[in-house]
């Protein structure tokens, strides 16, 4: 008896030897850091020691490039060309400065500014200035560039030299006004008297990095000299002392502007920019880039003290510590092979107290098949064996119990009968008989009772926040429910309120509720606000496809064939203006971001921006003339014409009968048939509306109209019953009847009826917050009303008629089911045609009213309908026609500004070119035109 108790109390965990072979492992890898770490830092140390004398020899290779120009410039203030006083005087020492630039190949221009405002300045045009004077003459070698001051007049020209400085080419140019004492380099001198040095920079005209030297000639002269002094060559001595083949070394200026680097590549710039730290200019760091980890070292250069110039290194980590990782590799091999052997020690020594867990492995290998019935308890001397057998007994009740749960909320579809079963089972499992369950209502912003087992409770309970904390939507509860109530809020996997479980504790001791039962109450709600949430996401997402499936279904039938691609194109428009706005941290944009359910919202809403089109007319929203209804009524008035002009024929032939003049007659008809002829070209081209209506030409139109001809068939038979319900209240004229050649007639008009849409404001039926005026009539026909339009070819009638498609997608999208994630489509798919200074449809929105999406569909939907070459009333127009258009709206306040530049800096315009237009819309683009706040 005493042997057994003593066997108990034998420690597993002092059995297992494999402790040891821990310990020792842990103490190799403590062992093999620290011997990496040493190594580690001296490689650092060696190469900070090795930046340190690399600034020491930059700042030699600068003061040998600043050394020769200073000299030349001590030289050069001594000569006649300092108090020269006309250009031919100057041109004279034209030798002398030649000299200057021909003796050093980084001296790029030397240059003179006169006391009058006079400028003298001489430079070379090698390769790299030779890209910004591309129409200088051939064989140029020198370009001498002088303007010369007579009172307020001013004179520019330029001369260009072949080698020998043989003048080639003079050119005078009236727009060169550039004075020279307004130039830093000319105020520095004159005010110090001693030699100034520029901080470098990169010249404008040849693009190089260089630094100015300039100097006042005499104060009796009171000149300026200067020269320009090119350090790209400093780039090739950087290069040649890389440490490790990808380093990367590179001068910076006080404001981290690269000056020479070891690489032509943008990469060493962002590299060695990125190696900086913000809380020191020297010293070093580690930093990754583009998954590659790097060192970088900082160290000042004292060349130019007054300049802040500093040298950053930048040198990846895995080729300065080569040698260390093959020395960390060794040691890691013995290490392991160690490890190996004391592994192998424990495995023996673990075997010996193995066996006793063998039957428990089995009892486990049960419950992985499912067999939650199994008992788990087994004898063991082996205290904790005999302790894990009992946890495990529990584990397998406890499973068994939300095995039961599981298969009710996995049990049926309707979601009533899921929270009535969820119920009846939980309410059992804790060995109570009532309950309820309340589901939250977030679009009124209650919970209302859906299951209830034997409570008398409230049907709703509001009003309830959707962001309350449990706490308050507890106390709230508690308002109404008497007894002693266990509550569990429930929320969706967005932590999002759904609704509240509640169980009447009537047996036990309500006083000392048991911390486990609370606790499983919870756990089980949380599994029941999931399957809750899943429920009503799979119905909502049903509804919504029903809904989308009948849109499509009435777009079949209605849509126009020159609409599908723009409701194709502009989604993929706007999504690729939504990832640059994303990415951008500038003004509107510094914290606009979309989560992936608002990309999805935007996505749809882009989709469906246009989907109200179904309900416009074909003829209407592809009208090309202005006669055309369901065909082109020019052929009516053609008619008209030809029997006037036989007209003319018979009246001729009637009066030669009646014995009239011949000729006479035969001329009349002539002239009659000339100006029939006239006129009806000059219909048929108003006809086109490609040209604005002046009010002459509307005037012809009016006097052509006038002119009658005779009718003698009822224009009352064959007629449609919307025709016959137009000319109700209109008694025939009888025939013949005399009519004009151009009229708008009563049976032209088509009232609205019974289908005035909701747009004025005051409307009762306008929920929407439409703000648009309604024209007298749905349709307007007449021939005169619609020749007279002044600009294009729709009228008043068919231009709102094209406008209401955005009222017909607001409503037919804010009458689909949507979810709430979701409920922010017909905004966003209805806005599109707003104008930031409210003057836009259907709601007058402004740009403070619309937010970042609203203002990119707008743009997006503007750029492709006027790039769009599928309409069959206009050309698509180029890139440059079409963003000169966009900025003009922009200046006249219908599209935003911010959004309009960020849509040309960031390329979106041309990208999408590339996919959708064709090749000669493609022009070329100066972005710098768009880019003006």
């Amino acid at each position: 008896m005493q042997q057994h108790r003593q066997l108990a109390q034998v420690s597993l965990a002092f059995l297992i030897a494999s402790a040891v072979t821990l310990g020792m492992l842990i103490l190799t890898i403590v062992l093999v850091g620290q011997s990496f770490r040493g190594m580690e830092q001296a490689k650092v140390t060696a190469a900070t020691a090795t930046a340190r004398q690399l600034a020491i020899s930059v700042d030699d290779r600068i003061q040998a490039i600043t050394q020769p120009p200073s000299t030349a410039l001590a030289v050069l203030r001594h000569d006649p060309l300092t108090e020269a006083d006309t250009l031919e005087q100057r041109l004279d020492r034209l030798p002398v400065v030649a000299d200057i630039l021909a003796s050093s190949e980084i001296v790029s221009a030397v240059y003179a500014g006169y006391e009058n405002g006079d400028f003298f300045l001489f430079r070379k045009l090698q390769n790299s200035s030779a890209r910004q004077f591309p129409d200088a003459p051939a064989n140029s070698h020198y370009l001498l560039q002088s303007l010369v001051r007579t009172g307020n007049d001013h004179q520019g020209r330029w001369h260009f030299y072949d080698h020998n400085l043989n003048l080639l080419e003079q050119r005078d140019l009236a727009s060169y006004n550039f004075d020279p004492r307004e130039r830093p380099w000319y105020q520095a001198a004159r005010e110090s008297g001693a030699l100034t040095l520029s901080a470098p920079y990169v010249f404008f005209t040849t693009q190089e990095t260089g630094i100015t030297l300039s100097q006042r000639a005499s104060e009796k002269a009171g000149t300026v000299l200067g020269i320009d002094v090119t350090v790209t060559d400093l780039g090739a001595q950087l290069a040649e002392l890389k440490q490790t083949p990808g380093s990367r070394i590179a001068i910076l200026n006080a404001s981290g502007q690269l000056l020479a680097g070891s690489s032509q590549d943008s990469e060493p710039g962002e590299v060695v920019l990125q190696a900086l730290q913000p809380e020191s200019h020297s010293g070093i760091s580690q930093f990754t880039r583009d998954g590659r980890s790097w060192y970088g070292i900082s160290e000042p250069l004292e060349s130019l003290p007054g300049e802040e110039l500093s040298i950053v290194v930048a040198i990846p980590s895995n080729e300065l510590l080569a040698d260390v990782w093959a020395a960390l590799t060794r040691q890691t091999l013995i290490a392991g092979a160690i490890a190996l052997l004391l592994l192998l020690a424990g495995w023996v020594l673990g075997r010996q107290v193995g066996k006793p867990l063998e039957l428990l492995t089995g009892q486990v290998s049960r419950l992985s098949r499912f067999r939650f019935d199994t008992p788990m308890r087994s004898t063991s001397h082996i205290r904790e064996a005999s302790e894990l057998s009992i946890a495990l007994d529990d584990m397998a009740h406890t499973i068994r119990s939300f095995q039961s749960i599981s298969t009710v909320l996995n049990r049926g579809q309707d979601l009533k009968q899921l929270l009535n079963d969820i119920l009846e089972q939980l309410v059992s499992i804790v060995g109570q008989e009532r309950g309820a369950v309340y589901l939250f209502n977030s679009r009124e912003q209650k919970l209302e009772l859906s299951v209830n087992r034997g409570l008398e409770l409230p049907q709703a309970v509001n009003p309830v926040a959707p962001d309350a904390s449990d706490y308050d939507v507890i106390q709230e509860l508690r308002r109404y429910i008497a007894g002693h109530p266990v509550f569990a809020v429930l929320r969706n996997r967005r932590s999002k309120l759904i609704g509240v479980l509640v169980i009447e504790i009537e047996n036990g001791d309500q006083t000392n509720l048991s911390d486990d039962l609370i606790t499983f109450v919870d756990e089980i709600a949380g599994s029941a606000a999931v399957a809750i949430e899943t429920r009503e996401l799979i119905e909502s997402q049903q509804a919504l496809l029903d809904g989308i499936i009948r849109l499509v279904a009435n777009a079949i039938d209605a849509k126009s064939p020159y609409t599908g691609g723009h409701c194709e194109r502009v989604p993929k428009l706007a999504q690729m203006l939504v990832e640059q706005a994303e990415q951008s941290s500038e003004g509107a944009f510094a914290s606009f971001g979309m989560t992936e359910d608002e990309h999805y919202e935007f996505h749809l809403a882009a989709w469906l921006h246009d989907c109200g089109k179904i309900t416009s007319p074909e003829y209407v929203v592809d009208k090309a003339v202005k006669l055309e209804t369901i065909y082109n009524r020019i052929h009516e008035i053609r008619t008209r014409f030809e029997v006037l002009h036989r007209d003319a024929e018979i009246t001729c032939l009637k009066a030669i009968l009646a014995g009239g003049d011949p000729d006479q007659a035969r001329q009349d008809k002539a002239d009659v048939q000339t100006r029939l002829q006239e006129d009806f070209r000059f219909l048929a081209a108003v006809n086109q509306g490609s040209e604005s209506m002046e009010d002459a030409d509307i005037e012809r139109i009016h006097a052509i109209a006038g002119q009658t001809w005779t009718r003698h068939f009822s224009d009352r038979l064959g007629l449609s019953e919307e025709e016959q319900q137009a000319l109700k209240g209109h008694p025939e004229p009888p025939l013949p009847a005399t009519e004009t050649l151009l009229a708008d007639k009563p049976g032209h008009l088509r009232a609205w009826g019974e289908h005035v849409p909701p747009v004025r404001k005051d409307d009762p039926e306008n929920r929407w917050g439409f703000d648009m005026s309604l024209p007298e009539y749905a349709y307007n026909q007449g021939e005169l009303h619609n020749l007279t339009v002044r600009y294009g070819t729709l009228t008043e009638e068919e231009r709102f008629k094209i406008n209401e498609h955005i009222v017909q997608t607001i409503c037919m999208l804010d009458a689909l089911p949507l979810p709430d994630r979701l409920a922010r489509v017909p905004r966003l798919a209805g806005t599109h045609h707003e104008r930031t200074d409210g003057n836009g449809y259907p709601c007058r929105l402004t740009g403070d009213d619309m937010g970042v999406p609203e203002k990119i569909m707008a743009v997006a939907d503007v750029f492709e309908a006027l790039t769009a070459s599928d309409r069959p009333y206009k050309r698509g127009k180029t890139l440059s026609e079409s963003l000169t258009i966009m900025a003009g709206m922009v200046e006249n306040g219908h599209l935003d500004g911010e959004v309009f530049r960020l849509f040309v800096s960031s390329g979106v315009w041309r990208d999408y070119a590339e996919q959708h237009l064709h090749s000669d819309q493609v022009d070329t683009v100066d972005e710098s035109l768009f880019m003006k706040p």
